[in-house]
């Protein structure tokens, strides 16, 4: 099976992106990634990449007069690198409906909340405030509604009475390092796919909330 070709999308540190180098590198995703992309130049996720010999590529959206020319060129530029997986991790731009749909079935995302609880910022305060139980992370199929793709793997972390929104984000990042490569492995099996809502792991359809990996 040849391995997938895989672009990430970053605007920070990219600690997600690391972890899938690390498990690109190690063997245990049959997958490459071919290109990082940021919006951001001072994006240490670029440092990663490169530290990695991946290739990466700055297209700031400062440099475009809307949205839609900015994915307009998002798109040819990704496309380019003839991808079969397009990873979003830690990418903190909406993306227009155009864009969603050219990737449909083959872009993902991470989300640190339980999905389809608190979507959009501040998840792991909102967590808090609302005196949840648990909280975490979600891994999903980017579809054009925010935060609202197919959920494909949860990660319940529990919320502690002394716990701040910063003590939480800690916890829930240790498990987004585990999932989201963990998802990308079986994309790059070719045992997940998208059918028109739900998601679909080893031929058969997910539940609403995708596995439960806690």
């Amino acid at each position: 099976m040849a391995p997938s070709r895989i672009v990430v999308l970053i605007s920070g540190s990219g600690s997600n992106l690391q972890a899938i180098i690390d498990h690109c590198q190690s063997g245990d995703i049959n997958g490459e990634i071919v290109n990082v992309i940021s919006n951001k130049a001072d994006a240490f996720g670029l440092v990663r990449a490169e530290q990695a010999g991946i290739n990466t590529h700055v297209l700031s959206h400062k440099d475009f007069d809307s949205r839609e020319a900015y994915d307009e060129q998002l798109a040819k530029l990704i496309d380019s690198c003839n991808p079969d997986l397009v990873v979003l991790a830690g990418f903190m731009r909406i993306l227009t409906p155009d864009l969603v749909q050219k990737f449909k079935g083959k872009m993902l995302n991470i989300h640190p909340s339980l999905l389809p609880k608190y979507q959009g910022l501040n998840t792991h305060q909102r967590a808090i405030d609302a005196n949840d139980a648990y909280h975490g992370a979600s891994v999903h199929f980017v579809t054009e509604e925010l935060d609202g793709g197919p959920v494909i793997v949860q990660a319940k972390v529990a919320i502690l009475p002394e716990d701040t929104a910063e003590t939480l984000a800690k916890r829930v990042h240790e498990q987004e390092h585990v999932i989201y490569p963990l998802v990308v492995k079986w994309f790059s099996e070719h045992r997940l796919t998208m059918e028109a809502d739900y998601a679909v792991f080893d031929k058969q359809p997910l539940p609403a909330q995708g596995v439960d990996y806690s």
